[in-house]
């Protein structure tokens, strides 16, 4: 991991716009900003494995992922990734292996929030961490109310049970 570079410290604008950070305050997200770290990773590089355990979730800076899950001997798709999106958020509450794989579809420059980095952020700026968390729990509640009418479509059309 590299210590976070100034022009992200200058991009707080551009990232105020990510829907993970919109609550955010201008002094809320640079303390975010300077407690986190970045990853960069080359187009075609496993980001996560699924089964590995997570230390941290990430929101793409810049470039695309496809989010895959195994499937017999190949792989399904569930997601593209791209900026502003994040992934991995269940480390941050959960000690359990990851449930997919994520992978670089572009260079991908990647901010990752540790449980660390949200403890401090609470030390310093509770009222951010209350936002931050809020804005994933409501994506997690989101992914799930989909998943939630994919099963019960296909349960409805007579699919496998």
């Amino acid at each position: 991991m590299e210590k976070l570079p100034r022009k992200i410290l200058g991009d707080d604008k551009l990232l105020a716009k990510f829907s993970v950070f919109a609550e955010l305050g201008h002094e809320e997200l640079h303390t975010l900003i300077e407690q986190s770290s970045t990853e960069s990773y080359p187009a075609g590089e496993r980001i996560i494995n699924a089964g590995d355990i997570g230390h941290c979730m990430y929101v793409i800076l810049s470039g695309s992922a496809c989010v895959t899950v195994k499937r017999g001997n190949g792989e399904i798709e569930l997601a593209r990734l791209s900026a502003g999106d994040f992934f991995g958020e269940v480390a941050l509450v959960d000690d359990g292996p990851r449930s997919a794989t994520v992978t670089a579809t572009e260079a991908c420059e990647l901010l990752c929030i540790t449980r660390t980095t949200l403890g401090v952020l609470a030390g310093l700026q509770p009222a951010a961490a209350i936002h931050l968390l809020a804005a994933i729990g409501r994506s997690l509640v989101a992914r799930l109310r989909r998943g939630n009418k994919k099963y019960i479509d296909l349960l409805l059309s007579g699919g496998p049970s």
